[in-house]
């Protein structure tokens, strides 16, 4: 089953059960992978699927921390809530352990030692978690203090 239709039964299920909350989050999601989807006129591929759901996750994130900053805790544990639905759909993310091992082999594959290379470390980095739900702030984080 793909994503789409995973999604689309969950949208079915949440008008059933009259879950106003899960189901505008659901319409949200549906719509932005949807977009994605005839923006690129061609169908919709898993990595696309992750980088829309990426981008929705970092929204909510910034959303959430600016309403915070707002003094609105109301509209931030909206926002929260969107984010924890985002990412029940997607992969786990990697442990602090997978992410210290992918560092320090992506150091040692590119051979960096300053943080001139930063961007070379961190594609490698990245190559190296593919699959996983990476936060690319904590990954840059984690290179930063190792090219120190």
């Amino acid at each position: 089953m793909t994503l789409l239709e995973r999604i689309q039964q969950d949208l079915t299920a949440a008008m059933k059960a009259r879950d106003e909350g899960r189901l505008g989050a659901l319409r949200m999601i549906l719509t932005a992978l949807k977009k994605h989807q005839v923006d690129s006129m061609k169908p919709l591929d898993e990595a696309a699927e992750l980088q829309v759901l990426n981008s929705l996750v970092k929204q909510r994130r910034e959303a959430a921390e600016l309403f915070r900053k707002g003094g609105r805790p109301d509209l931030a544990e909206k926002e929260e809530a969107e984010l924890r639905l985002i990412e029940s759909y997607l992969p786990a993310a990697p442990s602090e352990e997978e992410m210290e091992a992918a560092v320090a082999a992506a150091i040692a594959e590119t051979g960096a030692t300053s943080m001139k290379q930063m961007g070379a470390v961190m594609k490698a980095a990245q190559a190296k978690l593919a699959g996983k739900r990476v936060d690319g702030r904590v990954l840059s984080e984690k290179v930063k203090a190792r090219l120190r």
